[in-house]
């Protein structure tokens, strides 16, 4: 879908919900132009693919952990299954339908649906691994509910996690998950009380979310954790597990406890289940709120996103691109004055030796003729140069940000200037746009504080 398809659509989804979300779309055109024109993004990308539209909470988490039941009894229906062993292999994303009973389809609806996170995922895999991306069906389904829960938003179930095991398809289709979610619940299992032995899946789970721009929406939950009776000793698992978090840099908040009381071992200590149940309904009640205003936390997502796009490109993706291009820059020259003298050296040489520029230079038209095609030479030389030094500049950034890499192509093409590079007005302009747009950003949010607060007492507040 090219971006003006997509901006349609999206008008057409928010102009009933939210006046100030649909001006957004607006600041989002204006950001996608100006990352086609840097080369950051292709002419047919669009930053507003880069996030979820619809509110979308995801389940995530090791295997057995009790994501599935978490959904069943958050959904009030058996949609998956669950139990103590690994059930279901495959992300499944869970929406709002009209048929009174659930309906499953395969994950190429959500491959080949715009309106879905998931639109084009095979491409994304194939690129990480290799073939797999054509077998899009193994990775994900789709499940349709009549309720509520899900009336406007998208909650996924993911398959067990390990990171050991895991192939780079469910790896990358993980990443984009967190990438893309309003929410996201990573469970743990408190009756695996040596989370030490789980360091690989941590890493993954925990790093690449603590790390994010937005880590405040990531919500690590230890289930089962009436399993601790037998011991009594909830506060050292806890505490166990709070302790390999910090290790992954996860240092405080967003750590909960909570069991299914439907599947709860028996506690005969009356105080003891009593202090557990308290533990698990506080918790829970915590986990809940936050999704149930997802909605809330997807407008102001969407909002601040714009800011982040914009203070990436021009805080760390321009400056580093720069940086990239004055490199090419040099490369190019020394390049060019190596060839110019080597060329020169051959033609001393050939001229000492062999005095065939005698007879080369012999009359006016020649030597026209013979400096010309030395120019030709020259040129192509050059641009030859230009072009590999382009690209092996273009394949070291590759490994680090795929954005840059694609813009030094973008931004060396022939007719591009080689020299002054610091000093390019179009830079400077493209700046002080993306600072208007930062700006904007921050306006609006304010816009939509409005909408829900009134420090004055003045006005009236709508939560819905």
């Amino acid at each position: 879908m090219m971006p003006k398809e997509r901006y349609q659509k999206l008008k057409e989804y928010l102009s009933a919900e939210n006046p100030i979300l649909l001006d957004v779309i607006g600041k989002y055109e204006s950001l996608d132009k100006l990352g086609h024109s840097m080369g950051f993004i292709d002419p047919e990308e669009t930053y507003t693919s880069h996030i979820s539209w619809w509110p979308m909470i995801s389940v995530l988490g090791t295997f057995s952990a009790g994501k599935s039941t978490f959904v069943n009894s958050y959904l009030g229906e058996n949609i998956q299954d669950s139990g103590n062993q690994a059930v279901d292999d495959k992300f499944t994303v869970i929406c709002y339908g009209n048929n009174e009973e659930p309906v499953t389809l395969p994950g190429l609806a959500l491959d080949a649906d715009p309106r879905f996170p998931f639109y084009n995922i095979s491409e994304e895999v194939n690129k990480v691994d290799p073939g797999e991306g054509n077998r899009v069906n193994l990775y994900l389904q789709l499940k349709t509910l009549k309720s509520d829960r899900v009336k406007g938003r998208i909650l996924i179930d993911s398959p067990g996690f390990d990171a050991d095991s895991q192939r780079d398809g469910i790896l990358k289709i993980t990443n984009h998950i967190v990438e893309m979610s309003d929410l996201v619940l990573i469970f743990f299992d408190a009756r695996h009380p040596e989370p030490g032995a789980m360091r690989d899946t941590l890493e993954h789970l925990v790093s690449s979310t603590i790390k994010h721009r937005d880590a405040n929406k990531v919500l690590y939950i230890l289930n089962q954790i009436d399993t601790t009776a037998k011991e009594d000793n909830l506060e050292d698992v806890i505490g166990s597990w709070q302790r390999a978090l910090s290790k992954e840099g996860l240092i405080s908040g967003n750590f909960y406890g909570i069991y299914d009381e439907d599947s709860a071992m028996q506690i005969d200590d009356e105080s003891l289940e009593a202090r557990l149940k308290k533990k698990k309904n506080d918790d829970l009640a915590r986990i809940l709120d936050r999704m149930d205003k997802v909605s809330i936390e997807r407008a102001y997502r969407i909002i601040k996103s714009l800011e982040d796009f914009s203070k990436e490109m021009k805080e760390e993706k321009m400056p580093r691109l720069q940086e990239s291009l004055q490199r090419w820059s040099s490369k190019v020259f020394w390049a060019d004055v190596t060839i110019v003298v080597i060329i020169a050296v051959i033609t001393i040489f050939a001229q000492i030796e062999f005095s065939i520029f005698d007879t080369l230079f012999s009359s006016a038209t020649s030597t026209v003729l013979s400096v010309g095609a030395l120019a030709i030479l020259l040129g192509s030389i050059h641009m030859k140069v230009r072009s590999l030094v382009a690209r092996y500049e273009s394949k070291i950034m590759a490994k680090d940000d795929i954005s840059i890499s694609k813009a030094i192509l973008h931004n060396t093409r022939w007719f591009k200037p080689m020299f002054g590079l610091k000093k390019l007005t179009w830079q400077k302009k493209t700046k002080k746009q993306l600072k208007i747009l930062m700006k904007q950003s921050r306006e609006s949010i304010q816009r939509l504080n409005d909408q829900f607060v009134s420090p004055s007492g003045d006005g009236q507040i709508d939560n819905k």
